[in-house]
């Protein structure tokens, strides 16, 4: 009995020890809900909006080609150009986060961060350059027909000043006021190309363009029309224009570059402001800068629209006055940029 009780005990201890030491290998590894091992978190995708312009405006083709740029060369960006009423709506909506990027013009850009925009006493300080693009050239487009042939011959004229809110329209406003004509003047608020058609089928006597040179519009109406191009350089000089709104500066309109003007007009411009909102990631706005400064963007651009042919490493931070985003002020200094402690 004894001996039997003891075989039954050291079978039941061999199969204990045997299970012991097998249990490493045959216990089960407990998956998550939905019966998979975890993986690796998916890189998320930043999705961002680029300001651009208004159909025909140079604006657009500048946010086109960068944010094909950006989507092409920074991992992890899917960036989407959208049509906008120009400069003034880009600094709003960067300025909200509804967009990231965009392009406003640096009389804007300076006048939005002291809160001196018309009618607007709103702050913009989250708007921040990274770079200069080109300078956008201020024209006063007639027609041969409506008599015009001077600034002085405006009043009572139809004259449509960009879209509603455009760096355009801005600064249209801010010339003819400081010139006491704005309210003598029969302003319509049309994009480009609408009042390009509008004046050729004789709807209305001029247009202004602020835009990089040469303007398809101005040359759709050159082609339609016969035009002139009016000297606003020498009033605004003359009325205070320039003492009043320093960060804009002499250009003129080259000759030839328009059908039936063969003579240089002098004009003015300011600069277009790559900008983006602050809370965007320093690297992201530096990748972006090496994509297109360091990695041919800049080929491209210049395909895209011949005022790139003003961009480049040696022209830096040329017509900017205001804060740098962190990672423009990182690319800036890599490429021997000196930065003025107030634009840090």
């Amino acid at each position: 009995m004894v001996s039997r009780m003891r075989v039954i005990a050291l079978a039941v201890l061999a199969l204990f020890v045997a299970a012991c030491g097998s249990a490493p290998a045959t216990a089960p590894t407990v998956a998550p809900a939905g019966g998979s091992a975890p993986a690796p978190a998916p890189a998320q995708t930043l999705r961002y909006a680029f300001g651009g312009g208004p159909v025909g405006g140079v604006f657009q083709v500048y946010a086109d080609t960068l944010s094909l740029i950006i989507k092409e060369k920074v991992p992890g960006v899917d960036i989407t150009a959208e049509g906008t009423g120009g400069s003034a709506e880009n600094l709003r909506s960067v300025q909200s986060g509804d967009r990231q990027f965009g392009i406003v013009y640096s009389g804007d850009v300076a006048l939005g961060a002291l809160g001196q925009l018309p009618d607007d006493p709103q702050v913009y300080d989250k708007v921040m350059p990274i770079a200069p693009l080109y300078g956008g050239v201020a024209h006063l487009v007639v027609t041969e027909r409506s008599g015009i042939t001077s600034v002085s011959d405006l009043p009572g004229k139809r004259i449509a000043l960009g879209n509603a809110g455009s760096g355009a329209a801005l600064s249209a406003e801010r010339y003819f006021k400081a010139l006491g004509l704005f309210d003598q003047i029969q302003i319509e608020y049309l994009g480009y190309s609408q009042a390009a058609a509008a004046m050729a089928d004789g709807q209305l006597d001029g247009f202004w363009v602020l835009a990089g040179f040469p303007n398809a519009s101005v040359r759709e109406a050159a082609a339609a029309t016969k035009i002139r191009l009016i000297d606003i350089y020498t009033p605004g000089l003359e009325g205070g224009f320039f003492e009043q709104y320093p960060f804009y500066s002499p250009r003129a309109l080259t000759g030839g570059a328009y059908d039936g003007m063969p003579n240089d007009v002098m004009s003015f411009q300011d600069t277009a402001l790559w900008v983006a909102n602050a809370d965007v990631p320093e690297d992201i706005v530096y990748q972006a800068l090496k994509a297109v400064y360091l990695e041919g963007g800049l080929d491209r651009l210049r395909e895209a629209h011949p005022s790139a042919s003003e961009m480049g490493l040696e022209v830096g931070i040329t017509g900017i006055a205001n804060k740098l985003h962190p990672g423009a002020v990182k690319f800036w200094t890599e490429q021997g940029v000196q930065i003025p402690d107030n634009l840090k």
